[in-house]
């Protein structure tokens, strides 16, 4: 449970490799005002991705994979 960071998971942590440690990033689409912040990284594989922590397998499971819309 800790991060490619140091820090401990918890709500608000998402895992990418495009962007540095602790940029806030927004989704409105799906979080509203939420802000997240990267703290994490993922497989080398995935450069275009973004991994959002759930505290839960059933909430990570209903969120399920979506792509993103891009401008």
């Amino acid at each position: 449970f800790i991060t490619a960071s140091g820090k401990f998971v918890r709500n608000g942590i998402v895992a990418t490799n495009l962007l540095p440690f602790g940029t806030k990033v927004m989704i409105p689409e799906i979080f509203g005002d939420t802000i997240l912040v990267v703290e994490d990284r993922m497989a080398r594989r995935h450069q275009n991705r973004i991994d959002i922590w759930f505290s839960t397998k059933e909430q990570a499971e209903q969120f399920g994979v979506r792509a993103s819309r891009r401008a």
